[in-house]
């Protein structure tokens, strides 16, 4: 190669690199920075049909609100939404709460469903405490973590909250197979019912076995012995004991709907899952009679008694693998949340 030849291929050269600095700019090399998500591991086949978070995007591609604050002060309220990375905009809630306080009125639904949920409505079990019997919101700065350095809030369930959708989209019924997970804690609990989220009755009363199929934690005993299972109504089955104190737990259901379900459940800042395996519905449940409405924090009738803390959870369309499982539990590790929550 001649003299001109090398001087003119290192001035297309740098004039490449400088074109590439240019074109990534702080917003393009954050996404970049984005990495594979719960809903992108589920993709195709079991894929996502809600996904509830207060810390992260559940999708890598998810640019929408997480939740919506509302102040006290003068009743406004506002969406909180991601950084560029898909973390939380905890400063943004910082700053419109100042000075007063600020619950949480809705979670958004990150699926292309939008099954929001609000604040639940009263059922056959128990009115809640706010106006018409409706269950009363989670305090917003109540259960501050960091999540890979980044501060956030999770939510914290204490008894009279709960929040509801009573007409979702795509969401498992009459014994469809579904899977459904959420990250929470063996700290806060009591052993009332009932701190659940997946799969209820539209009507928000106790329609009996099989209509239910929600993962549920909760204390047994004195001291707290907490466990995992599935809350199928008239029965919470699994009971995959969790270590009492984790302070991040993931726990996990899946079930085909007609003669087989599996507990997984494991900490959710390390190590892999234990599980059940594959084991038979309980009698009386075979198959399963799912109505598809989404609760957080209550039963299916609303029963509203329990305490707990959520950060995130989804539920999906068809029965996840214990290999689909397993990854979602290390993308929850890599998370890396942290934090000393309370007792």
């Amino acid at each position: 190669m001649s003299i001109k030849s090398n001087i003119l291929f290192g001035k297309i050269l740098s004039f490449a690199i400088l074109l590439t600095a240019f074109m990534m700019t702080p917003a393009n090399v954050a996404s970049a920075q984005k990495t594979t998500r719960p809903c992108d591991l589920f993709a195709s086949a079991t894929p996502c049909v809600a996904a509830i978070s207060t810390t992260r995007a559940l999708y890598r591609a998810y640019t929408g609100p997480l939740y919506q604050v509302t102040r006290q002060s003068d009743k406004t309220h506002t969406n909180i939404g991601l950084l560029p990375n898909g973390y939380a905009d905890a400063a943004a809630q910082d700053t419109f709460c100042a000075k007063t306080s600020c619950t949480i009125t809705k979670l958004y639904d990150q699926s292309p469903n939008h099954n929001d949920l609000t604040l639940a409505p009263p059922g056959g079990a128990a009115h809640g405490p706010g106006p018409n019997g409706y269950d009363i919101p989670a305090i917003a700065n109540a259960l501050p973590a960091t999540i890979t350095g980044h501060k956030v809030y999770g939510l914290v369930i204490s008894p009279g909250m709960g929040y509801r959708n009573d007409s979702p989209k795509q969401t498992a019924v009459n014994g469809e197979p579904e899977g459904v997970y959420m990250v929470t804690s063996a700290l806060n609990l009591n052993s009332k019912c009932c701190f659940d989220f997946g799969n209820a009755e539209t009507n928000n009363l106790d329609n009996k076995a099989g209509h239910m199929d929600a993962i549920n934690i909760m204390c047994h005993g004195n001291p707290c012995s907490p466990d995992a299972g599935l809350d199928m109504e008239d029965g919470i089955y699994g009971h995959l004991k969790v270590p009492a104190g984790t302070t991040f737990v993931t726990d996990m259901g899946a079930s085909d709907g007609q003669h087989t379900f599996a507990i997984y459940q494991g900490n959710a800042q390390s190590g892999s899952l234990t599980s059940t395996n594959i084991i038979s519905l309980p009698n009386g449940y075979q198959p399963m009679k799912q109505e598809g409405a989404i609760i957080l924090g209550i039963g299916g009738d609303n029963s509203n008694w329990a305490t707990g803390y959520f950060f995130e959870g989804v539920m999906t369309k068809r029965m996840p693998t214990k290999q689909a499982m397993e990854a979602v539990q290390r993308n929850i590790v890599a998370a890396r949340y942290s934090g000393h929550l309370q007792p």
